[in-house]
């Protein structure tokens, strides 16, 4: 069900973005405003913003083909709001493309439902939450389009690096102690697009990105044989799959 409702956020968010570019675009020959804000903005070689926004990661698993012979389905995943908070560094690379750094602070919880299986003695035992605090570092290419007036689509491409303060990687303990325990350190790819919208004072530009690990993230539980924990055995890959908007402020 959240996932559903997620991925219908996903889908109005990302039609909302689609419409106002495409009412923008088609304002091109027309729109003439007597106000210019910040005509020179675009000019410089170096500025710095920050921003805040939200976001929503999900895991996609991948098993071994005997996984579905004793656990017959899949890990189920439910997703909540986060929040992304960080800085950004802008260098011009020309009119049309920049170089970004934007490190910040990501938050997300995750939670996993795991089906019945002989070794859980409690109903609690199929539930195991996922808490992760990363250290978000993206390096990002904007490629813009020409400015309309105080109106500017552009799109992002690159990667990032996530060290996940909250991994428990170092924990001797595992699932049959009800601790979940994941890799500290990822790595992603990265595609968005936005909107720069100049304002009397500031650039103000909204945007929409997918983030996608390129890393196997769990550690599996720490019994004699890997495939006999009925939490991690099986699992031959989990990555984090999510999107965040941000607001950004120049």
């Amino acid at each position: 069900m959240l996932k559903n409702r997620r991925n219908k956020i996903i889908f109005h968010v990302t039609a909302l973005f689609c419409i106002v570019g495409n009412f923008a675009y088609a304002q091109y020959p027309k729109v003439r405003e007597k106000i210019i804000n910040l005509p020179t903005f675009d000019d410089r070689f170096l500025h710095y913003g920050y921003y805040v926004g939200v976001n929503s990661y999900d895991f996609k698993f991948l098993y071994e083909e005997s996984y579905y012979e004793v656990k017959f389905k899949d890990i189920e995943v439910q997703s909540t709001t986060g929040f992304n908070v960080g800085l950004i560094g802008d260098l011009r690379v020309n009119k049309y493309i920049n170089i970004r750094i934007e490190p910040g602070l990501y938050y997300s919880k995750r939670d996993l439902i795991f089906h019945k299986h002989p070794l859980f003695t409690d109903e609690s035992d199929r539930f195991r939450e996922v808490k992760s605090t990363y250290i978000h570092l993206p390096l990002m290419v904007k490629f813009s389009a020409a400015r309309i007036n105080n109106f500017r689509p552009f799109v992002l491409a690159g990667i990032s690096s996530d060290f996940n303060l909250s991994s428990n990687h170092k924990n001797i303990d595992d699932n049959f102690s009800n601790v979940f325990r994941t890799e500290p350190h990822n790595f992603n790819y990265e595609i968005g697009l936005g909107f720069d919208f100049y304002l009397f004072y500031f650039k103000f530009s909204p945007s929409i990105r997918g983030i996608f690990s390129m890393q196997n993230e769990v550690i599996p539980d720490s019994v004699s044989d890997p495939a006999d924990s009925p939490w991690t055995g099986g699992i031959t890959k989990m990555v984090s799959r999510g999107f965040a908007i941000n607001f950004t402020f120049e």
